[in-house]
């Protein structure tokens, strides 16, 4: 199948869609300096799904790209990440959240944030807000100090039409949003695209 033009989140809001076992998923950084937090669960079950713990210790790596899977909590895989143009990605910290801009911004206007929106967007699949885990923040750029552990939320180094293309290793549920957070995209808020194909 020929991929054709992608679907466009809004800034600072999110969608969920169902994608099947094989289906590629490419998610898009359109304008450049965006993240998106993407999240997938079991279609057949939506209390399996993706956890950094699990794929931290099968990938035995925090720097995910290209070849390497996104494992369940049931330590099976749900995506493999099959093409990365993009210099980095997260999958240490949690989707912003209500309590997140009240602790980090708390001069600016409380937004619900990346986990406000998952739970509106999941929340016809059957997945509600205490079931909200990590998320891998695409195309996020979070430097880890070697010695002290100590790590830092710095701008995207992603820029205008990177792509990373996941493939589903199961039948899945996936959450996907254009970040909210001010300090994750660099001071402002941008679109995301999404593909699916195959």
């Amino acid at each position: 199948m020929i991929a054709g033009e992608p679907s466009i989140i809004p800034p600072r809001s999110g969608v969920a869609f169902r994608l099947a076992e094989g289906q590629m998923l490419d998610v898009i950084d359109v304008e450049g300096s965006q993240v998106s937090d993407l999240l997938a669960y079991n279609a057949a079950d939506v209390r399996e799904v993706i956890s950094n713990g699990r794929t931290f210790d099968y990938e035995e790596t925090i720097k995910l790209t290209a070849g390497n899977v996104l494992w369940s909590n049931r330590s099976n895989p749900m995506l493999e990440i099959v093409t990365d143009e993009a210099p980095s990605h997260d999958f240490l910290l949690t989707p912003c959240s209500e309590a997140t801009f009240e602790h980090f911004y708390p001069d600016k206007p409380v937004h619900r944030g990346c986990f406000g929106n998952l739970v509106e967007a999941l929340g016809p699949f059957g997945v509600e807000s205490d079931a909200i885990p990590t998320a891998f923040n695409v195309f996020m750029n979070v430097p880890v100090d070697g010695g002290s552990g100590r790590l830092s939320v710095d701008p995207p180094r992603s820029r205008a039409g990177d792509t990373v293309s996941f493939c589903a290793k199961m039948d899945l549920i996936i959450g996907l949003t254009a970040c909210s957070a001010y300090a994750s995209n660099g001071g402002s808020f941008r679109p995301i695209g999404y593909r699916i194909h195959g």
